[in-house]
């Protein structure tokens, strides 16, 4: 049974760098353990070896039992810096990537980062991700500078991917209302989770997710809310003319046939998201290395879940490779 690790995050050692020297709206520094830490508006993010040195990366697998991961950026991204510098930094970290995987590919695959604050160059990067670089799809976070996904200054974004049948990962960022998360973590916890889910909502309602079928759409985190607001969205499809406007059937339709990874590690959580999408629509995944994430939890959670052989080696891995094409 093959372990795919669907949710994880990984900085080049190269971008980094760039940050570094740039002295840019994220600043750099180090901690006492020697760890980067990068300070963005309202935010620390430690950056520990697991995040920035593959080779320690890839000790921790062999360790835990990971065959393989789905490397992906993290949180903030580049659409923090000016459009410019948004565009350089993830063809740096897209290189990077492609870099690993073409080194280890036994071990690692990866999604591109799309520097969306600049949708024909985010365009143009979904193509040369995709094709030039042999990557498996592309990550995008759940709002870019505030502008919900579902603005149509992105679909070039989408047309580019629905060509390709690209993977779209959604993965959270600052929320919008974030001076109200500042207190006990609540922007990870909570706000990244309900970005997801708005986000998630509003490519649906707004036609989006129906006018670029071949996207294959994947939500972190569970999908935030999704599996559990799903009938609400459906009420809301019946009840008000302006959900209907863009689609032609209700929201659930659309978001059982999105994949969501398994990092919300509560076994109740997880039977709903079964229940909602099937087996064969779920992802494992960690989170690792983040101080939220947990390797263990990801087997220890799907272990708990009373389903059958064949369905629990699709969550751990056959449905990722299935989906990639690995």
């Amino acid at each position: 049974m093959k372990t795919i690790d669907f949710h994880n995050h990984y900085y080049p050692p190269s971008y980094l760098n760039a940050l570094r020297a740039e002295k840019g709206i994220t600043r750099v520094s180090t901690d006492a353990a020697g760890n980067p830490m990068l300070h963005t508006p309202g935010d620390i993010n430690i950056v520990v070896p697991g995040h920035r040195d593959i080779d320690f990366h890839q000790a921790v697998l062999d360790r835990e039992g990971v065959d393989m991961q789905v490397l992906s950026f993290t949180a903030p991204g580049t659409d923090i810096h000016r459009p410019d510098r948004a565009v350089a930094h993830a063809h740096m970290v897209n290189d990077s990537f492609a870099e690993i995987t073409r080194e280890r590919p036994d071990r690692f695959t990866a999604l591109a980062t799309l520097p969306m604050r600049d949708p024909a160059a985010a365009a143009r990067e979904v193509e040369r991700a995709t094709s030039e670089l042999g990557l498996k799809g592309v990550m995008i976070f759940s709002n870019v500078n505030g502008v919900g996904l579902d603005d149509e200054r992105f679909w070039p974004v989408y047309e580019r991917a629905d060509a390709a049948q690209a993977v779209i990962y959604i993965h959270p960022t600052y929320p919008v209302g974030v001076e109200a998360m500042t207190k006990y973590w609540l922007m990870p916890l909570v706000g990244f989770t309900f970005d997801t889910t708005l986000a998630a909502a509003s490519l649906v309602f707004s036609g989006v997710v129906e006018r670029f079928p071949r996207i294959r759409w994947v939500l972190a985190h569970l999908g935030g809310a999704i599996p559990y607001l799903a009938e609400r969205l459906d009420r809301g499809f019946h009840a008000f003319k302006e959900c209907r406007t863009h689609i032609s059937r209700p929201p659930s339709d659309y978001l059982r046939r999105f994949y969501y990874d398994t990092v919300n590690f509560d076994v109740r959580a997880l039977r709903l998201a079964i229940d909602f999408a099937g087996t064969d629509h779920l992802l494992a995944g960690s989170d690792y290395p983040h101080q939220i994430g947990s390797i263990r939890a990801m087997f220890q959670s799907i272990d708990a879940l009373a389903i059958t052989e064949r369905e629990s080696a699709g969550i751990l891995g056959d449905n990722t490779a299935r989906l990639l094409g690995l």
